[in-house]
């Protein structure tokens, strides 16, 4: 190959490279974009983005909604079934677009989780997102909507109850301190109810203070949007994570992971909340032959040389935080605690 072609050739390809890192993180240079606060009287969407719904969960939604003084609107594919999913990956797509062009929805709560929202990711209509900016809250599956919607347009997401979790005084008041009633500095302690049961008693991992913007979300799903065009630059940030029912083999495989992605490395902290159901099950003559979760993320997360604390309130759990994806916050493992340093709505 002659210089000049060779020259011409090599530099196309470095183009090539360059535009396909930041279509990976493109959410890096996102102004981020913050949802209107939620009142009372206000109307809220629900929709199923991930798994199938029942009726009986659909009214236990909508009574858990107005109980805290919010009309709601249902989506129009909500009740569909589509093997294990809500309908099919456009049907759930278009209820999203439903609720977000809606101008009589003012917030978006998921009904449940579920396997399924990274399906949809390909079907929503971004811009119409990014011009209707609403609260869109849930955990577990939804994780995978934090992510995407967040990677395109930088729309600030909830990872909280949805419609069909427990809305017992300290979910609740921690959904209106993020969402109703937010304050320039609010910091978050773990339900002390919760301290007492092994698998919700935080400890420390790495001591220290860690600053960031806080992203994440359930386990499985981050790992499983490395390498897509909606993972997100950890670089600087503190990564939230819980999971549930994964043995600790599962567990350390994902962490595993997201080390050797690179996923921890310019990372500030990790903030582990509850990984329920994650302890390995004897065999039957009653003996484990795993390591124990604890053991799994100190080995794992230790060697990171960054703050790293387990046992905060969230993940599948009774009393949850609602974290804001994309929201400049705080870390201190001393204390056990993890402060927003910014309102989340405007």
């Amino acid at each position: 190959m002659k210089r000049r072609n060779f020259l011409s050739a090599f530099g196309a390809v470095s183009a090539s490279l360059l535009l396909s890192q930041k279509d990976v993180f493109a959410e890096s240079s996102t102004k981020t974009i913050k949802p209107k606060r939620l009142k009372t009287g206000d109307t809220i969407g629900l929709v199923s983005p991930g798994g199938f719904i029942t009726e009986d969960q659909l009214e236990e939604s909508k009574t858990n909604i107005t109980s805290l003084g919010f009309s709601v609107i249902v989506a129009r594919n909500i009740l569909k079934r589509y093997g294990y999913f809500a309908g099919t990956d456009r049907e759930r797509a278009e209820d999203l677009h439903e609720m977000f062009g809606n101008k009589k929805v003012d917030g978006i709560v998921c009904v449940r989780g579920g396997y399924g929202c990274a399906r949809t990711l390909d079907f929503l209509d971004y811009d119409l997102i990014k011009r209707n900016p609403k609260i869109l809250i849930g955990y577990s599956d939804i994780t995978a909507l934090l992510y995407g919607i967040y990677a395109e347009t930088g729309l600030v997401g909830f990872h909280g109850p949805v419609a069909t979790s427990t809305f017992n005084e300290f979910s609740v008041n921690n959904f209106k301190n993020v969402l109703m009633n937010p304050q320039a500095k609010l910091t978050l302690y773990g339900a002390e109810e919760d301290a007492g049961k092994s698998e919700y008693k935080p400890f420390v991992i790495r001591n220290g203070k860690a600053r960031g913007k806080l992203v994440g979300g359930n386990l499985s799903i981050v790992a499983s949007l490395i390498g897509t065009k909606y993972d997100i630059d950890t670089k600087g940030k503190i990564i939230f994570l819980e999971e549930v029912g994964e043995e600790p083999y599962r567990v350390d495989r994902m962490l595993t992971q997201m080390i050797q992605a690179g996923k921890f490395k310019h990372a500030s902290g990790v903030a582990l909340g509850v990984f329920s159901k994650c302890e390995s099950k004897p065999d039957q003559s009653g003996i484990s032959n795993s390591f124990t979760l604890s053991e799994v993320l100190r080995e794992r997360l230790f060697q990171l040389k960054i703050p790293v604390l387990y046992g905060l309130s969230f993940g599948h759990i009774v009393n949850k935080f609602t974290l804001p994806f994309g929201i400049n916050a705080e870390l201190d493992v001393d204390t056990q605690s993890l402060t927003l340093l910014e309102k989340a709505v405007v």
